[in-house]
């Protein structure tokens, strides 16, 4: 990658510059610069609505806004659908349905050319209406079937798969109780991986890949709440490798995520062979992003280029990895690496006690944003919305950061 010419190096910049794959703040708030927020009421001069993700033309979002206008209010019809239309307001009911009737003609005759839309705007209905929770793992199970805390730190001789069956949050109490497991079923062994891309099938996935010191249990929670946080729309998948969940196993959680490569490998490779599957969008943290580039590197080198064209996005949270390290797998990776946004902060407090650990060398997630930059990749530098102790998880901690996520899923659709 460093051995590109000039050009393409500018290139390179006037993409990052475009596209918007850092933070700015300002107005308290994370802005993607490659154009207009979707808190903005108008596209080109027209109307226009959210739904399930996407954008949907000015007919429809003048129909969706008359119906529930006339069910249940002009005041709260405007703040559900973010549509500014004063003058609808004023209108009878009679004259609403007319409207409505219309509208709906001309959502109808457009065409695509005359609709916007994005990768989420897909029919896939995300965790809120199947709340199943996809499970690629190299930990023992416990027990068979699973039984609570479901899968331990022992290592499985063979790649897991699993369908943990989720609870949605409960409205009857304040707050919400949260997501939790309600079982763990579907178990495979044996041909984990292909049962895995079965599971996925024909849907976009978000497959999450968790860090250093976390057991399967709040792994699966971060997984339900990025996902929920960024309100993805299709299969929510997690891999899991052994790690001890202990403060003083960070040396034999390396080793524990190494050992688990393969198996990463070929899940990402089954995914990529099934037919009419989706794009994979990959989200690691941590020590889980060494793994994720190794699994990565290896998916390249024994498939080619055509192994890596179902992935998406490719976010690396507070990459726990040499920098040297770092930069040596991007170029393993060629032109794909442009696939990877970093969400780095210089005051990473984790990082730095790895930092220390591996006798001063900096890590990818607390690097300078320009170094990050000259390797080739998008950067998103939260380190002002670091205001915390640790500021090591704020993809999940921070709800702004976090859009940083999706921002990355919507340039990979």
């Amino acid at each position: 990658m460093g051995s590109e010419g000039q050009d393409e190096e500018g290139d390179d910049e006037k993409k990052n510059a475009e596209e918007g794959n850092h933070l700015t703040k300002g107005t308290n708030r994370i802005e993607a610069v490659q154009g207009a927020e979707l808190s903005t009421p108008f596209t080109n001069g027209l109307p226009w609505a959210v739904r399930n993700g996407g954008i949907v033309g000015p007919g429809e979002a003048i129909a969706r806004y008359c119906l529930v206008h006339a069910m249940i209010g002009g005041n709260t019809a405007a703040t559900l659908l973010k549509v500014r239309f004063s003058r609808l307001m004023q209108l009878s009911i009679s004259r609403l349905a007319v409207v409505c009737l219309t509208a709906f003609i001309l959502s109808g005759c457009m065409g695509d050319d005359n609709v916007l839309t994005s990768p989420f705007s897909a029919p896939a209905p995300g965790l809120s209406k199947d709340p199943k929770l996809l499970v690629a793992t190299t930990r023992l199970p416990v027990g068979d079937p699973p039984r609570k805390p479901w899968f331990s730190s022992e290592r499985s001789p063979d790649l897991v798969f699993a369908e943990a069956r989720l609870k949605p949050p409960s409205d009857s109490l304040i707050g919400g109780s949260g997501w939790s497991i309600a079982k763990v079923d579907s178990v495979s062994r044996g041909n984990g991986a292909q049962a895995f891309a079965q599971a996925a099938f024909g849907r976009d996935l978000l497959l999450y890949i968790h860090g250093y010191r976390e057991s399967f249990e709040t792994a699966a929670a971060s997984t339900i709440d990025l996902s929920e946080g960024i309100k993805f729309p299709g299969a929510t998948g997690l891999f899991t490798w052994p790690s001890a969940a202990s403060t003083f196993s960070y040396v034999a959680d390396r080793e524990a995520a190494m050992w688990s490569r393969d198996a990463l490998e070929d899940v990402l490779a089954a995914i990529a062979k099934t037919p009419s599957g989706g794009r994979i969008h990959i989200v690691a943290h941590s020590m889980g992003t060494l793994l994720t580039l190794e699994a990565l590197r290896m998916l390249r080198g024994d498939g080619g280029a055509s192994a890596m064209e179902r992935i998406g996005a490719i976010v690396l949270a507070a990459p726990d990895i040499d920098i040297d390290l770092f930069a040596r797998g991007l170029e393993k990776l060629g032109p794909d690496a442009q696939k990877i946004t970093v969400i780095s902060s210089t005051n990473d407090r984790a990082l730095a006690v790895s930092s220390r650990l591996a006798g001063g060398i900096v890590r990818a997630g607390a690097a300078e944003r320009e170094r990050l930059e000259a390797l080739g990749v998008r950067v998103a530098d939260a380190s002002e919305f670091g205001g915390g102790i640790i500021n090591h998880d704020l993809f999940l901690s921070n709800k702004e950061v976090q859009q940083v996520v999706k921002r990355a899923i919507e340039r990979a659709r």
